[in-house]
């Protein structure tokens, strides 16, 4: 698999490298990319000259660069890997990589493989940002698989809990929850005797975090109302929503 074979070279790179830069603030630009560029280009060239493909005694210093939560370094056949880690709850979670390969300095990069999951719109990104700005590339990249990996624990966390406590609570009156292949829309069901009631709720786009928009409905219609106690689902939904509003 792409993800394991990635995952072996980068810790095979990480564990012959001879400087690891720890980036912060204003030194994380598009200045450092190109040096990681030309750095990957130089080593490749030199190889190609030298007709040396091992790793040779006159290569250049093997340099790792951290940025937050990425990892960039130089990968073999002038490529430059990126690691994102992702985090929840303050615990390590899913690593993802992506490698870009460009034909020399002065062409434009493009991806050539990764383990970003397909429902992203990487390309997308790919084809707005990486020929013009790299390092905003990569960093709506990391932000886009934080918040899939922030949804994504939601979700199952909501899964958990319908089955472990919720149920031992309410018995079958919670149904069966859905959510949309990139998690920012989640969809449950409360059936009760006299009606049965739909609960959806919608992130605004893909990289948020929070559910910003929830939707109510019930049928068939029974005296019931928003205040009534046994039915204050306003009050739940409202409860950890950050500007939401809720549609009848």
């Amino acid at each position: 698999m792409i993800s394991d074979r990635l995952q072996k070279e980068f810790a095979a790179t990480c564990t012959s490298q001879t400087q690891e830069i720890v980036v912060n603030g204003e030194e994380w630009n598009d200045g450092l990319l190109a040096t990681v560029r030309e750095r990957v280009h130089m080593e490749a060239h030199r190889k190609t000259m030298s007709g040396d493909f091992s790793s040779g005694t006159d290569s250049l210093e093997k340099i790792t660069y951290k940025v937050g939560n990425k990892v960039i370094c130089c990968l073999e056949g002038a490529r430059i890997g990126i690691q994102c880690k992702t985090f929840f709850a303050g615990e390590p979670c899913e690593i993802y990589y992506i490698v870009l390969q460009g034909k020399s300095f002065i062409e434009k990069m493009s991806i050539l493989e990764h383990t970003v999951p397909f429902v992203l719109p990487m390309r997308e990104v790919e084809n707005d940002l990486l020929s013009s700005n790299g390092m905003k590339f990569i960093d709506h990249m990391e932000e886009l698989l934080q918040a899939y990996l922030d949804r994504r624990k939601q979700v199952y966390t909501c899964h958990f809990l319908r089955v472990h406590l919720i149920k031992g609570l309410y018995g079958n009156q919670i149904g069966d929850l859905y959510s949309s292949l990139p998690f920012h829309m989640i969809e449950f069901m409360l059936d009760d005797a006299e009606c049965t009631i739909s609960v959806t709720l919608r992130y605004a786009d893909l990289l948020s975090v929070l559910p910003t928009r929830a939707r109510v409905l019930v049928w068939p219609l029974v005296n019931l109302t928003m205040n009534d106690e046994s039915y204050n689902i306003k009050g739940i939904l409202n409860t950890g929503l950050t500007n939401s509003h809720l549609d009848s």
